[in-house]
């Protein structure tokens, strides 16, 4: 009988932890794909205005880094909408064997993913400077690779030869965009700044990998509970922390001094800078809300994936808004970072279907016991 209730617990557990929702109401479908689209919208609109940011006049790295997450409060509400009890209490057996982290653990969990945020989002601030957004875009798309990479040591992530095939596909992608630097730099930035704004992008996109990583180790080995305020305390307080430290880092580097003239010299107008600058914070929150939506009616990897799928729209915009060149290096480079991008998606579908035959044989099992006791 305890073999039963232990089997029993396992599965639930299991079952929210890697299984998609079995949900067939039409309402969760919709839920799904208005976080889709907040995430493709908001993200594909905050790189293509921290793009517009740099062209018409901006240079201070540390407020473009600012906005990335200085736009926190407008999540604040939610905390509310979204008390700690909302799901964990929904499963009695499963929230017994849970218990709360300690506070000083949390502050610590909280310290560290801001101070992470901070360091990722200044590289992609320097990456967004240096090279095209069409290249950025495509740059970006690398995450996938380095999330399998750090998913294989912190996450017991398998590879499999569509894994390898989509790790593959995308190193070749961003070779492409490296050795093709010279006719793609069409703005004057220098060979340097431009290897410059590659590595960062590049670095930032592996410092992404690993912080979703690290933040599905922390729910499964630390918090042991994935509610929907859970997430969205792992979004705000990071962000908080890392809003604080780009204050910092904006009063220390004296950056903070040439702002008043960066927006008077600001080419569309002061009004434009400050709405320039307003419209980058709240678009990056829509994304972090679609973000959040994802990792709770689906998975943090499928909110992953998705935010990868949003990536081959950037260059697309580029050359419509920013006349950034589209050379055939860059089409076939974008069409192999799509191709391996879809490998992943595939190797996740056959991992989600193989989890609800398991699912389902335990749930046989399982009831196959309770019967027998």
């Amino acid at each position: 009988m305890e073999a039963a209730r232990e089997l029993q617990l396992q599965t639930r557990v299991d079952g929210r932890k890697w299984g998609l929702p079995k949900l067939i109401h039409y309402k969760w479908w919709l839920r799904v794909i208005l976080y889709i689209l907040f995430l493709l919208v908001g993200q594909t609109a905050a790189i293509l205005l921290g793009r517009f940011y740099y062209d018409k006049g901006g240079n201070s790295k540390w407020m473009a880094t600012f906005v990335q997450s200085a736009g926190f409060p407008i999540l604040l509400p939610l905390l509310f909408f979204f008390p700690s009890s909302t799901k964990s209490n929904s499963d009695p057996v499963a929230s017994s064997f849970t218990t709360k982290p300690k506070l000083t653990t949390l502050l610590f969990l909280y310290a560290a993913f801001g101070l992470l945020l901070i360091g990722d989002n200044m590289m992609y601030s320097y990456g967004l400077l240096y090279v095209p957004v069409s290249t950025y875009s495509l740059l970006c798309a690398t995450q996938l690779a380095f999330n399998a990479f750090f998913s294989y040591f912190l996450n017991s992530q398998k590879f499999t030869p569509f894994i390898i095939n989509s790790l593959f596909l995308l190193t070749i992608s961003s070779s492409l965009l490296a050795v093709n630097a010279d006719s793609d730099n069409t703005t004057g930035i220098s060979r340097g700044k431009y290897v410059i704004g590659f590595l960062f992008t590049v670095g930032a996109s592996a410092l992404y990998s690993l912080y979703l990583s690290l933040l599905q180790l922390s729910f499964e080995k630390v918090i042991k509970r994935e509610t929907f305020s859970v997430v969205l305390d792992m979004q705000v307080y990071p962000s908080f922390v890392a809003t604080c430290g780009c204050v910092v880092g904006l009063f220390a580097s004296g950056e903070w001094k040439g702002l008043s003239k960066e927006m008077k010299e600001f080419e569309e107008g002061k009004a434009s800078y400050l709405m320039t600058l307003i419209w980058t914070a709240v678009t990056w929150q829509i994304s972090s809300v679609g973000l959040l939506g994802l990792i709770f009616e689906v998975s943090s990897l499928f909110s992953n994936v998705i935010s990868t799928l949003a990536l081959p729209i950037g260059p697309i915009f580029a050359v419509i808004f920013f006349h950034d060149k589209m050379q055939t290096v860059k089409v076939f480079a974008m069409l192999l970072a799509i191709w391996g991008f879809v490998s992943y998606i595939y190797q996740h579908y056959l991992d989600d279907s193989k989890s609800d035959a398991n699912k389902t044989k335990s749930n046989e099992v399982s009831g196959s016991a309770r019967e027998i006791c």
